[in-house]
């Protein structure tokens, strides 16, 4: 097998990631309904999934101006950055020049795990909240020894993150057991083969404009608005996988 994919294939591989959580691939529309509206853009690149609800939904957990800025110029960034590292990574495969091979690899893992975060980040809030349910709350206990212990770690590992990054409940499929994990920046320090269901995002423009440095208190608003619905879907889809192939 070549050590680098054609840009078909490494589309394909990502986008069946994104799959077994419940969205049609990073280069499609978050939670479109249909097969039609999962294509990619011409040419295969990604495309910036819009909002599942509106700009104030969240209010006021969640500030529209903060939302518009944050989907719409920062996740729109990472899309951006994504697409031009696969267009480099592409015509070095072409051309045969890896004389750049460091520095667009690391805009690949950087841009492309920002944008997977981020089409996770907008699907698992909703103003509604709730708690969590049904076979995942099953596993929460299994894992964490309650729903309270869970949310409890999640919260103060979210809040700890060192500099930029984001708090990630995953499943591990290894052991088959629920794990919380920091994220330095997007891609740093996690886990390898893990299932995100729930990402909290805590680079300072998730929450600046509303908290100022005040990030505990974004993450305690956070807490509120967890979409528990969409997490215990991501479950559903990947809890029954076990181990590595």
């Amino acid at each position: 097998m070549d050590l680098l994919w054609s840009r078909r294939e490494m589309m394909k591989g990502i986008g069946m990631a994104t799959l077994a959580l419940g969205l049609p691939g990073i280069y499609g529309k978050a939670f479109a309904g249909t097969a039609e509206e999962a294509k990619p853009a011409q040419g295969g690149a990604c495309m910036l999934p819009p909002l599942p609800y509106a700009y104030d939904a969240l209010e006021p957990y969640i500030d529209e101006q903060t939302l518009r800025i944050h989907h719409d110029k920062h996740h729109a960034g990472y899309v951006k950055g994504f697409n031009l590292a696969m267009e480099k990574l592409a015509e070095a495969r072409k051309s045969g020049d890896y004389s750049l091979i460091k520095h667009w690899s690391r805009e690949f893992a950087f841009n492309g795990a920002g944008h997977v975060l981020h089409a996770l980040y907008w699907g698992n809030l909703a103003k509604e909240g709730g708690a969590p349910g049904g076979e995942f709350l099953q596993a929460a206990v299994r894992s964490f020894g309650s729903a309270d212990a869970m949310l409890a770690q999640f919260a103060a590992a979210t809040k700890a993150v060192e500099a930029s990054g984001w708090g990630i409940l995953a499943y591990e499929p290894y052991m088959g057991h629920l794990v919380i994990q920091q994220a330095e920046k997007h891609q740093d320090l996690a886990i390898w083969g893990v299932y995100p269901l729930l990402v909290c995002d805590v680079w300072e423009h998730a929450y600046y404009l509303k908290y100022q440095n005040k990030r505990g208190d974004y993450v305690d608003q956070f807490m509120k608005i967890i979409n528990w619905k969409v997490v215990e879907e991501r479950y559903a889809r990947v809890k029954d996988i076990r181990g590595y192939r």
